[in-house]
């Protein structure tokens, strides 16, 4: 990347330029470049301790700058020839998923990355999101990091507790501090959710923190694609606003693109590490229309035989051995000759909208990386592409559903009447959906099981390809070798011959625990024997031990699409394990437990053995349920709440949870001359959450929707046909009618009718919305107040809301249910406006800006109803509370 003449070159010992803050660590040979003290001197670092801190200064200095020599600090740079890196990996996508492993959905990026380099058949994730992306970015087991599950469901243990630490720095630090231009575009599920916040921070754990220069995605685990939860370094960003069509898969390959051109044209030989992790295609899957088009009528066939078609490409493309046996559909799931037409239709649509979300994530990925090659940079970037984190989501429960947030709240098998009522609308920004478990069994081929299930290959075995020209010298090969998601990061730092640091800030390091995986890269290599003897796996309880081409794993006690909402038994002695021999059962088909114990104990031995060594323990089998776990953000503990004026984009950790338990909201507002109108507090949007606002005038869908279009249009039709002398009578009335009508709605708007009344709105994950409403208020100050008595103990009861203004109750309604575990995933608690998606389309756009005062706005919380038995038991009495 670099030209070096020998003249240039000058090799300084451990005594040279930065011996001054690296004098405790026995130091490699470093390369300067250029004449030292000069401004475009650069050079090399030993990394063993990074930052390496400003060299002594190497000048002279006198009373006098012409007496003087300046002299200024090298530049550092990483080693000659260091590739410029692009990391790639795609969300919720297991092995049977693309194209490029035999899957039924093109995937032409990944293609081309395969045939440019080598594709890995025995490639390993930890079977969820969050962990599989700590392990990732930092080259260590996920419980060595603290995300031994997603960090929604985090605990209060080091293994648990989505702290990663700063003892175990991430492969964007170790790159920044050896001279690379860092990046992170799209997801970033490894901030601790109760540290969203952009003003209070802490940011140690935000990409800025962890090494990451530039920032451009979401927080969190999924984000709505039409109106994401979208973020440039620390700043909450709304760029779709005024720009229809916008779609975040898209935007975020346009801002990957300008920011390499930008640095590109800045520096052109700095080398570039870009993480690029999109959100397709976790839930909801919401591609642009097009996309979803493309499939129609592709899934007709059904779950098995799509299993079957894609088994047999997968033995066609050879990404599985020939006599890979598939594994039995499990009674669980329907077959596809069992459903009804109607269901049947739901399903396919829904199958459709996910290919339709796979193909055109991996097209965005194509442009990325053609981006590269339009640099002049393909030559020397390695390219390392992870198709999905984990297997396939279930989480869309058997039947699928139109809003996720049903789901994660323990609300399966929506009736078919509702689920058709979104049909049109799948993959739109009026649904969040997802598909039938069913589909992601299929799309797990040849594997049982999928994300969730550490066990089990369908949850952990993922697709990779790996280019890096004239590095690779078996273009369009083939590798077998066991490996796991920690080997990227040391595969890296051998790529680029950088060491992994002993120190960082001053902290001794964890040990990277990966191997490097670049022994793999050359032809004559292509069938060594792995270099990983040995990988645990444990998710939520369902565990597994790897060693030597043999595989130990517990059965899974319930089916992962129930969400842990079922019976578990004990954690540690209640789990049934199977024993596989992988070298010859290469889809996990025939269980030789009962016929081997004693192989079968030496493993569960060495799962112990590996756990005690990882931070696996306490292990823990409850699901969704911990989402109610107390956490340390700023606010934990609290239970009043007290602001002043606007104050939108608080995140959920930081924001009152009204879940379960009773709650009192008062405002106290002032009104100008004229009327109010507006958002004054909300915490959600469309597919659930809360608002309270003052009204927009004519119930504003009227004046703004249909009943205007309707008198616009009875006017033109009344207004052609008198043109062209059609129908007489009939044309003068519709003409004065469709007049009229138009008059009588704008006016009702001009006058403020039904402006400014007081409303609470409880949007009961777009199933049902619960309405209190008051008369509109007139100018001056008013005390607006909300309280609501819940009808507990136990989750997703019931309660009594009574809606106040100045003393006087002006609206009182009973509810059957209430959301018992996730209001929200991706909006914040918004006040003074409304930052994302509205509680109600049909109530007003956002953001629907308050046009009065708010004073105070006081948020007072109950007791949380909920046990501890409780919390454990939430989502399985959710299902029975709401069905």
């Amino acid at each position: 990347m670099r030209s070096m003449t020998a003249a240039a070159k000058v090799i300084i010992g451990a005594t040279a330029l930065l011996v001054g803050t690296l004098a405790a660590v026995p130091l490699a040979a470093q390369v300067v470049t250029g004449t030292p003290g000069s401004p475009s001197a650069t050079t090399t670092i030993n990394g063993a301790q990074i930052p390496t801190g400003q060299p002594p200064f190497g000048g002279v200095i006198k009373e006098s700058a012409r007496q003087s020599t300046p002299w200024w600090a090298p530049r550092i740079v990483p080693p000659e020839g260091a590739p410029n890196v692009l990391l790639i990996m795609t969300d919720d996508q297991g092995y049977g998923v693309p194209g490029t492993f035999g899957g039924v959905i093109p995937t032409p990026a990944l293609d081309r990355i395969a045939k440019a380099g080598l594709r890995y058949t025995q490639f390993h994730s930890t079977a969820l999101c969050s962990p599989t992306r700590a392990a990732l970015i930092t080259g260590r087991n996920h419980h060595s990091v603290g995300s031994g599950v997603i960090g929604e469901l985090s605990t209060g243990f080091p293994g648990y507790n989505s702290v990663i630490g700063p003892e175990n720095a991430t492969i964007g630090r170790i790159l920044e501090d050896n001279g690379y231009a860092t990046s992170w575009f799209g997801k970033n599920h490894n901030t601790p959710g109760f540290q969203y916040s952009s003003a209070a921070g802490p940011f140690e754990q935000w990409p800025s923190g962890m090494g990451f220069q530039y920032f451009y995605g979401f927080m969190g685990g999924e984000t709505d694609q039409w109106q994401p939860y979208l973020f440039r370094d620390h700043s909450q960003i709304f760029p779709w606003i005024g720009k229809p069509g916008y779609n975040l898969i898209t935007d975020m390959a346009d801002d990957a693109i300008r920011y390499m051109s930008e640095l590109n044209a800045a520096a052109p030989d700095k080398p570039f590490f870009v993480y690029y992790v999109p959100g397709g295609t976790h839930s909801p899957h919401q591609p642009k229309p097009e996309w979803i088009e493309r499939f129609k009528g592709k899934f007709d066939m059904g779950f098995e035989r799509l299993r079957d078609s894609i088994f047999a490409n997968q033995k066609r493309l050879g990404v599985i051995p020939a006599n890979t046996r598939l594994t039995p559909w499990p009674a669980d799931l329907p077959k596809w000759d069992t459903l009804k037409p109607v269901q049947k239709k739901i399903f396919t649509r829904q199958a459709e909208v996910f290919a339709g979300y796979t193909a055109y994530t991996d097209y965005e990925i194509g442009r990325v990386i053609q981006a590269v090659q339009d640099m002049g940079k393909l030559d020397n970037t390695l390219i390392i592409y992870i198709d999905g984190d984990n297997g396939t989501s279930p989480e869309g429960g058997v039947e699928g559903t139109f809003n996720q947030l049903t789901a994660y709240n323990g609300i399966f098998n929506l009736p078919e009447a509702v689920q058709l009522l979104h049909y049109r609308a799948l993959g739109t920004d009026k649904t969040y959906p997802h598909m039938s478990a069913a589909w992601t069994w299929a799309f797990d081929t040849p594997f049982k099981w999928t994300k969730q299930v550490a066990s089990h290959f369908g949850g952990t075995r993922q697709g990779v390809a790996i280019s890096w020209p004239g590095h690779i010298t078996d273009e369009g090969g083939i590798r077998s070798q066991f490996h796991h998601v920690i080997d990227i990061v040391p595969t890296i730092l051998e790529a680029t011959g950088i060491r992994a640091p002993d120190m960082v800030n001053g902290i001794k390091q964890r040990p990277i625990e990966g191997v490097s995986m670049l022994y793999t890269f050359g032809h004559a290599n292509a069938n060594a024997p792995s270099r990983r003897e040995t990988q645990y796996f444990e998710m939520v309880g369902n565990r597994a031990i790897y060693h030597d081409g043999w595989i130990a794993a517990t059965t899974p006690p319930a089916p992962p699409w129930e969400l842990g909402t079922g019976t578990l038994p004990d954690v540690t002695t209640g789990y049934r394990w199977e024993l596989y021999n992988i070298a010859d059962d290469y889809s996990e088909n025939n269980d030789l437990a009962a016929a081997n114990p004693a192989k079968l104990a030496e493993m569960q031995a060495l799962f112990l053995s590996e756990a005690a060594k990882y931070n696996v323990f306490p292990l823990d089998n409850s699901g969704f349920s911990r989402l109610l776990t107390p956490r340390p953000s700023a606010v934990a503990g609290k239970t009043e709440f007290t602001y002043s004026g606007v104050n939108p984009g608080i995140p959920v950790g930081n924001a009152p949870s009204i879940l379960d338990r009773d709650y009192t909201v008062t405002a106290q507002v002032t009104v100008p001359k004229g009327g109010a109108e507006g958002m004054i507090a909300t915490l959600g949007g469309r597919f659930g959450g809360y608002g309270l606002y003052l009204s927009r005038s004519f119930n504003w869908w009227f004046r703004e929707t249909l009943f205007r279009r309707v008198g616009v249009g009875l006017l033109a039709l009344g207004l052609v046909l008198s043109l062209f002398g059609k129908g007489g009578m009939w044309s003068r009335g519709l003409t004065y009618f469709g007049a009229a009508w138009v008059l009588v709605v704008f006016g009702a708007g001009i006058v403020g009718m039904g402006r400014g009344k007081p409303v609470f709105l409880y949007n009961f994950l777009d199933l049902e919305r619960f309405k209190w409403e008051g008369p509109s208020l007139s100018a001056g100050t008013h005390t607006i107040v909300f309280d609501f008595k819940y009808d507990g103990p136990g989750p997703a009861k019931g309660g009594t809301g009574v809606l106040s203004v100045d003393g006087k109750e002006v609206d009182r309604k009973s509810v059957k249910h209430t959301i018992p575990l996730m209001m929200t995933i991706d909006e914040t608690f918004d006040i003074g406006s409304d930052t994302r998606t509205p509680v109600d389309d049909h109530a007003y756009q956002v953001p629907f800006n308050f046009t009065g005062t708010i004073d105070t706005l006081r948020i007072k919380l109950g007791p949380e109803q909920l046990s501890e038995p409780e919390k454990q038991a939430a989502a399985a009495t959710v299902a029975a509370a709401n069905n």
